[in-house]
């Protein structure tokens, strides 16, 4: 009897828990009264529980009802999604995004437009991946990713860019570390300074830059996947090394860390890389991939996080 059961009937009943009656349910459905009444009767039947107590004057979900109604909405939540996605489907909506994010945009912008594009297209999949260097474009070549933010500067003709903003990054070193006295004194420190001691550097696991070696100045090198480890590392005083200021800007702040001003990169130690958003030119953008887009790009334009 269980396949006698329809979303109708689903529908009031969650309606009747959510309202508190059956007329308020009916006024919420735009159904009669006693069609409401009358289905529920036959729900109950075809389950053979009662799935609410009628003895007061409103009615009260019973034991029975109580531990089927997640279950009801669960199965509901399950069908509107599939509606919404089907729906998508007919108008070109996505089945899921795949983003490949460089370590080197903030990661809270990127996450607040995929929050947006979520509200409103949720039944879309995302697949996120914090990809440095040449990955992202290196994804975008083979197709393996939809969208991709990028601070590295290769052009590509069948790759459509887009300048997001300058991303800011500085060098920075533990405070307990030797080149920290030294960092506190006037004057920058030359490269031959620098070289004495330990650079943490992130590695390019794409073939992209294979060989190749960017504002490394130390012929001392420890090598790092990504920023989280590189951070990891000059916190614990191994070495010193550049990073985004947004993700370094508390550290500073409060004491854990402290700026380099190393000569090669300006006197507050400072470099800066351009970021781009791109996509394939011959792939174009279904609507949730546009609509976090253009939310990037809004969420840049009112942000204050790229540089204190």
């Amino acid at each position: 009897m269980l396949d006698a059961l329809t979303l109708d009937q689903m529908r009031m009943f969650v309606a009747i828990t959510e309202t508190g009656s059956f007329r308020a349910a009916s006024q919420r459905l735009a159904r009669v009264q006693s069609a409401v009444s009358h289905s529920i009767s036959s729900m109950e039947a075809q389950l053979g529980l009662s799935l609410f107590d009628r003895s007061g004057h409103k009615p009260i979900l019973t034991s029975e009802g109580q531990a089927l109604l997640a279950d009801i909405r669960a199965i509901l939540l399950k069908v509107d999604t599939m509606r919404a996605r089907a729906r998508g489907l007919g108008e070109g909506l996505e089945l899921g995004i795949t983003i490949a994010l460089d370590p080197q945009f903030p990661g809270p912008l990127a996450a607040r437009a995929l929050k947006i594009m979520q509200d409103v297209y949720p039944s879309v999949g995302v697949r996120l991946t914090i990809a440095p260097m040449g990955v992202p474009i290196a994804a975008l070549r083979e197709r393996r990713c939809t969208l991709a933010v990028m601070a590295i500067d290769m052009p590509d003709p069948m790759i459509e860019r887009e300048e997001l903003t300058f991303l800011w990054r500085m060098a920075v070193v533990a405070p307990g570390h030797p080149l920290a006295e030294r960092a506190a004194m006037a004057g920058p420190l030359t490269a031959s300074e620098l070289a004495d001691h330990v650079q943490i550097v992130t590695e390019d696991p794409s073939h992209l830059t294979r060989g190749r070696d960017f504002q490394v100045l130390s012929p001392r090198t420890w090598r790092v996947s990504d920023n989280d480890a590189k951070r990891l590392l000059i916190l614990a005083g191994i070495g010193w090394g550049n990073l985004p200021i947004w993700l370094v800007d508390q550290d500073i702040r409060e004491g854990r860390l402290m700026r380099v001003p190393a000569a090669e990169f300006g006197p507050e130690g400072e470099t800066v890389l351009r970021g781009y958003l791109a996509h394939r030119a011959d792939e174009p953008l279904g609507p949730a991939s546009r609509l976090f887009r253009k939310t990037l790009i809004e969420q840049v334009a009112h942000s204050k996080i790229m540089k204190p």
